[in-house]
């Protein structure tokens, strides 16, 4: 890409920051590197910046851009009118997940799980997930297919190790041809959406644990991985067994393709780089993960970390935003000063960095409650930290990829720059694995049906009362809602899910601020999030708020 002056008096480019390319991702996101630290993944420091100096470089960029200018394309029928059912992506897509894969995004915690490793690997993702989100569609799932996985020894003891793997190829091969896999998910369908126990794809017991299925998926989720967990309605003996959780490899043992009809890519708005489509199963061979009838138990664990990527994929799209726009607004002049100096301009900043800085943490916080050695209060507070974090910090991401986009002014709206990208990308997050009302009533489930939770939520908070007025009462009445939803109404709860949902975060990324950022940051936050002078826009922040010593940290 060209950079640099142009020949010509009417073609001569200045007041503009060069490419921001060749840069450590890493090493500049100071926030980052300290809460990994903070919160047990500090040995994994070396690759990371290993991973930041992969993703900031311009092959890594060009890459990102390419798989999103070249989508992938479907070929369901080969020259003769066999069908082929296969996804064909640009080579740019596969060095972005084959670079993924080898640095342990996927599974790395699964497959070394020394204290810290679930940091360390939320970490890598999002680092990832900020220069190219697409491909951590996959990425994601295997990550979180494992939970699933893990209790069924009939599937665990052929697949796992092939999950585990660091290598990457793309080709449909038996497993052993292919030492390596990753996993896919088709849940739902055109009648049910997020009501999945209303599927009507059959599964009609064979053999031991083998079912053959029959019916449409409406989105199934990177088609070309390896293997998919699939909700069925079962049935063995002629009796209905309800909804089971199957796992269903696109080749079976013996080397043929399993029948896995693909009959269209979505046309999406953003997540372009990563094909979604609809599925039609036939006689499709899948083997029962878990109990029969009980497939929502069964994938629960792994869509809490489904979740818990949709966070921090969020998170890593908000440092991207930051990083953008501080770059911009540090290297263009207008009115006789460099953007990063006018106030207004620098409060805007500030509150994007806060926002991010915010997010960011209430990830790594997350992530820390999965560890393998989790504490029983971190076990019970993923339960209901993790959809009202996936609430929140999902639907912050679009409005404020718009805000940094437009701090570029009509360049950030030009597909020249990332951000358009970005913006378009945001809102999958919050749609994908439950959108905001699925959410807001998992929260009320979570109290209902585990009242550790909500135990284990008011006790996370009470470390750090008498920090600061401000978040003291705002606590005290999310308290006081979290309690009085068990005495309401269900209409009632139901109606009050989300603004319980929205308290409930902006409790708990407050008291992480106070805890884990300066205290010229959290006081900032706190100010803007729950102050009396609030505002509805970012760039309202409190009279006092040292902007430059916020964006210093960025």
């Amino acid at each position: 890409m060209g950079r640099g002056r142009q020949p010509g008096g009417t073609h001569i480019v200045d007041n503009q920051p060069p490419w921001r390319v060749d840069v450590d991702e890493y090493t500049l996101n100071g926030p980052l590197g300290a809460a990994v630290a903070r919160f047990g993944g500090g040995w994994a420091d070396a690759e990371l910046r290993d991973i930041g100096r992969l993703v900031g470089g311009e092959g890594f960029q060009r890459d990102a851009s390419l798989a999103h200018t070249h989508p992938p394309v479907a070929h369901t029928f080969d020259r003769w009118g066999f069908r082929l059912d296969e996804v064909e992506y640009d080579s740019s897509y596969h060095r972005v997940i084959g670079a993924a894969v080898a640095h342990g995004a996927h599974t790395a915690a699964w497959a070394d799980p020394r204290p810290g490793a679930a940091v360390a690997r939320a970490a890598t993702f999002m680092l990832f997930a900020q220069v190219e989100p697409g491909h951590a569609c996959p990425i994601s799932m295997t990550h979180a297919g494992v939970a699933s996985l893990q209790e069924s020894p009939w599937v665990a003891e052929d697949w796992m190790p092939r999950l585990y793997s660091r290598s990457y190829d793309p080709r449909l091969l038996p497993a052993s041809e292919k030492p390596s896999a990753l996993i896919g998910m088709a849940m739902t369908e055109k009648q049910g959406g997020s009501d999945v126990r209303a599927n009507r794809t059959t599964g009609v017991h064979t053999s031991g644990h083998s079912y053959q299925l029959s019916g449409h998926k409406w989105f199934c989720s990177a088609p070309m991985s390896d293997a998919f967990l699939v909700l069925a309605q079962t049935r063995r003996d002629g009796r209905d067994e309800g909804l089971s959780c199957l796992f269903v490899p696109r080749v079976l043992p013996h080397g043929d393709r399993n029948v896995f009809r693909i009959q269209r890519l979505k046309d999406k708005l953003g997540n372009r780089s990563n094909a979604s489509a609809e599925i039609e199963f036939d006689g499709t061979v899948g083997m029962l993960l878990g109990e029969p009838g009980r497939g929502v138990r069964t994938i629960i664990e792994m869509v809490q970390r489904t979740r818990l990527d949709c966070v921090l994929g969020t998170a890593a799209g908000m440092r991207q935003s930051v990083a953008e726009a501080l770059w911009h607004a540090r290297g263009r002049h207008a009115f006789g000063e460099l953007l990063v100096d006018q106030p207004a301009m620098a409060a805007v900043l500030a509150d994007l960095a806060l926002e991010s800085e915010a997010a960011m943490l209430t990830g790594l916080r997350l992530a820390q409650a999965f560890e393998a050695d989790a504490s029983p209060h971190d076990v019970a507070l993923r339960r209901l930290a993790t959809p009202v974090a996936k609430y929140w910090v999902c639907k912050r991401g679009p409005h404020h990829a718009y805000e940094a986009m437009e701090c570029l002014g009509g360049n950030g709206y030009t597909e020249w720059f990332p951000l358009a990208r970005r913006f378009r990308e945001q809102p999958v997050m919050a749609i994908w694995e439950g959108s905001g009302n699925v959410i807001a009533l998992d929260v009320l489930r979570a109290l209902t049906r585990d009242a550790d939770s909500a135990d284990a939520m008011a006790a996370e908070l009470e470390t750090t009362a008498g920090a600061h007025p401000l978040l003291d009462a705002h606590t005290r009445r999310t308290v006081a809602l979290l309690r009085s939803m068990g005495d309401a109404d269900a209409g009632s709860a139901q109606a009050g899910a989300r603004r319980l949902t929205e308290m409930l975060a902006l409790a708990l990324q407050a008291s992480l601020m106070v805890r884990y950022a300066p205290d010229v940051v959290a006081e900032a936050f706190i100010g803007a999030r729950l102050g009396d002078d609030r505002g509805a826009q970012y760039g309202v922040l409190p009279g006092g708020t040292d902007s430059a010593a916020i964006l210093a940290r960025h």
